[in-house]
């Protein structure tokens, strides 16, 4: 276990892995992301700027949550654009081409195979 400086608050903790965050911190980020949650089910077509003002929260840490896939936009008024080919999306980082040809590129280069959800892989189907 190593000590580290939540990036957040700058207070000393003890970072076992993951985001360097403090836990209370994260609390905070995890209640944010409920109110935001919240907000957004009673208002689906809310705007950016909307949600932040709304519940007092930066666009930043809302693009964070885009960005992590955790939300998704619904409203047309605000775009996000895929960090590969600037394609809009409404979740993530890439756009599914621009994510599939990242996973056929890593899995040619690495010589691992990526597998759909209910595509079995070898050796994993039942003998008859």
């Amino acid at each position: 276990m190593e000590v580290r400086n939540c990036k957040r608050c700058n207070k000393i903790f003890n970072y076992l892995s993951g985001p360097i965050v403090c836990i209370e911190c994260k609390e905070a980020e995890e209640k944010s992301f409920m109110r935001i949650k919240e907000y957004l089910y009673e208002n689906p077509k809310a705007t950016m700027q909307e949600i932040s003002t709304e519940c007092d929260i930066s666009v930043t840490l809302i693009e964070k949550y885009i960005r992590e896939g955790r939300l998704e936009i619904a409203s047309a008024s605000f775009s996000l654009t895929c960090i590969s080919c600037g394609r809009p999306i409404t979740t993530g980082s890439f756009c599914n081409s621009c994510a599939g040809d990242l996973k056929e590129g890593v899995g040619k280069g690495s010589g691992i195979k990526y597998y759909m959800h209910n595509e079995p892989k070898k050796g994993d189907q039942k003998k008859k």
